[in-house]
């Protein structure tokens, strides 16, 4: 019986095509998920074939060039860019004598280098055990440290036995855990309900660069890199916005293409988020040939969790990557905005980026002209210190004309301080547009 090796990090790694036009782009993505594992590679095995082959996934003459690749540069682990199933990964591993790791496997190992907060852990061990369940073998020796001694094996009880009971107890006792998690981020959520505090969640395949939009918006400091699956923590700040009462900006967890179930289902708290959100805001990189892929792959994803139905607003980032791109704002036939240009490494465009989100969490906001009387001075001061005036005139009566944009709720509020009502003051409604700068600007088809 072979044993697995307890550590090794170089790698013979393996990527099959199966007649997708897609090839070239997914073994790029293996070879980022690899060296997101830190894994060295010492070889790089590709081939096609119609069909997977059930013994071994891969055919014999495949199955040689790999021993022979392993033996060659003395390699301790085997990594595919595909899912095997248990009895395919223990073929290999036999036939191969290095330890064998699948996409799915691999995904598991970075997210458990990635998970910093107790939550993450959590999550990212219970897909780890749940993926475990199905491969248990005698080479899983490690799960032997866990048993507490003498008198815990039960008569005639196996060591496969003993580690599966055992991995079935920790299991429950993670979900259990998990659920307690899961209440509280409830009441989180209850708690903002109440308030009224409109919740944007950041989505998008990983590396598309969330966490850096994140830190930009909040004024954090979160950790992100050029790397795959650089953070997992979800983290909740709350962030101004230049319209209305501030927003709470939930940072997730990446998407990626055939992203292992037991991760979605493990990670169901951080991804209650974004299906109780208001809005999501759908980071795209403008500068990845793959993003209209990529998009489908995080709208799937979106549409398992229950989230598809949650508005969206797409932000295309990294412009500063591409030649001749700019800031800016797109609108539907309504005069809503749906798509924002930005970088968020350099800042540009996101103060348009803030305007749109104020458009999209307080949709009562009124853009217009206020006519107030020479009496209302009081009136006028405030408006200049909430910063919403863009412009000011008067009347041949000696009224004062200001162009603002602002919520309703703040209109009616301090008109009613000043003694007046809305409809006493506001002469004149606008549809509101941004421009790339972030202005609001006004009646602009």
């Amino acid at each position: 019986m072979f044993e697995r090796p307890a550590v090794g990090q170089g790698a013979v790694i393996v990527h099959i095509g199966f007649g997708n036009d897609e090839y070239a782009e997914a073994d790029r993505e293996f070879r980022e998920l690899v060296r997101s594992a830190d894994a060295d590679v010492l070889a790089h095995i590709g081939g096609s074939r119609r069909v997977p082959d059930p013994r071994y996934f891969i055919g014999g003459g495949k199955v040689d060039e790999v021993a022979a690749a392993v033996t060659e540069h003395g390699a301790e682990l085997v990594v595919f860019n595909h899912d095997l199933s248990p009895s395919q990964e223990r073929n290999l591993e036999k036939r191969l004598q290095a330890r064998v790791l699948d996409r799915a496997g691999l995904i598991l190992d970075i997210f458990a280098r990635r998970a910093r907060s107790h939550e993450g852990k959590l999550q990212v061990e219970l897909a780890q055990l749940q993926h475990l369940a199905t491969r248990l073998v005698r080479g899983w020796s490690h799960l032997e440290r866990q048993k507490g001694g003498i008198g815990l094996r039960g008569p005639g009880e196996s060591q496969l036995e003993t580690d599966r009971r055992l991995l079935n107890d920790r299991i429950k006792m993670l979900r259990d855990r998990l659920d307690k998690v899961l209440a509280r981020r409830d009441q989180g959520r209850a708690s903002r309900r109440r308030a009224r505090t409109p919740v944007v969640s950041l989505v998008g395949y990983t590396n598309a660069g969330k966490s850096t939009l994140f830190n930009r918006l909040t004024g954090e400091d979160i950790y992100s890199a050029d790397q795959l699956f650089a953070t997992l923590d979800p983290t909740l700040r709350r962030m101004d916005v230049p319209v209305g009462e501030p927003l709470i900006l939930a940072d997730t967890v990446g998407f990626i293409r055939d992203l292992p179930h037991e991760l979605v289902a493990a990670f169901r708290a951080t991804l209650e988020e974004t299906r109780e959100a208001d809005v999501l805001v759908h980071v795209i990189d403008v500068a990845d040939k793959e993003r209209r892929a990529h998009a489908r792959e995080v709208n799937a994803v979106l549409e398992e969790i229950g989230a598809s139905e949650v508005p969206q607003l797409e932000v295309f980032n990294k412009i500063d990557q591409v030649p001749g791109e700019q800031p800016r704002v797109e609108y539907d036939a309504h005069g809503k905005p749906v798509r924002v240009y930005v970088s968020a490494a350099t800042g540009e465009g996101l103060d348009a980026l803030r305007h749109a989100l104020a458009a999209f969490c307080h949709p009562d906001t009124i853009a217009g002209t206020l006519r107030l009387p020479p009496a209302a001075g009081w009136l006028r001061a405030q408006l200049f210190e909430l910063g919403v005036v863009s412009g000011e005139d008067y009347d041949t009566a000696g009224n004062v004309l200001l162009s603002v944009t602002l919520s309703q709720a703040d209109l009616e509020r301090i008109t009613a301080q000043a003694g007046l009502s809305v409809d006493a003051v506001l002469v004149e409604r606008r549809p509101v547009h941004i421009d790339a700068t972030g202005m609001a600007e006004t009646g602009i088809e």
